[in-house]
């Protein structure tokens, strides 16, 4: 007489069966299924891109906030670009690039070699302080004193 009962299924210890029925119930309770891993991804990768919209939402706004002040390296820059100087004061504004600031350029010869300075200064429409100052030396000896004379000899 065998020890198993007439409604139950006889395996012998070791056998085949048993070894398979015992691998598939340990690997299933081990191991994630591939649905449990498909919603775990998706779980992280809602959760990166709704911290990515919020960072850039973020970065826009600190943009538009970010106050814009000039120098004056772009007059500075304008100046240089020109081969001749004439005494005097000048004035301008930046247009549309920079609505609201002003410049204004005061020239004369430093000396009778063709050396002259142009001092720069920024200002902002409301703001008494002027933005920046700047004083550039140019050499320009093609240009022309308010005098009337020539510089160079």
């Amino acid at each position: 007489m065998s020890g198993c009962l007439p409604h139950d299924e006889c395996r012998a210890p070791g056998s085949a069966s048993e070894q398979t029925s015992g691998r598939a119930s340990r690997r299933s309770q081990t191991a994630f299924s591939l649905l449990e891993v498909m919603i775990a991804s998706g779980i992280f990768f809602m959760t990166v891109f709704a911290i990515l919209a919020m960072v850039s939402s973020v970065l826009r706004n600190a943009r538009s906030l970010r106050r814009v002040e000039l120098d004056a390296g772009m007059v500075a820059a304008q100046a240089c670009n020109t081969n001749k100087l004439t005494e005097g004061t000048d004035s301008g504004d930046f247009g549309n690039l920079y609505p609201g600031y002003s410049w204004q350029t005061d020239t004369y010869e430093v000396e009778t070699n063709g050396l002259w300075q142009v001092n720069i200064v920024v200002h902002r429409h409301g703001v008494s302080q002027p933005v920046d100052l700047m004083s550039i030396y140019l050499y320009r000896p093609e240009s022309q004193s308010g005098f009337g004379r020539s510089t160079f000899r």
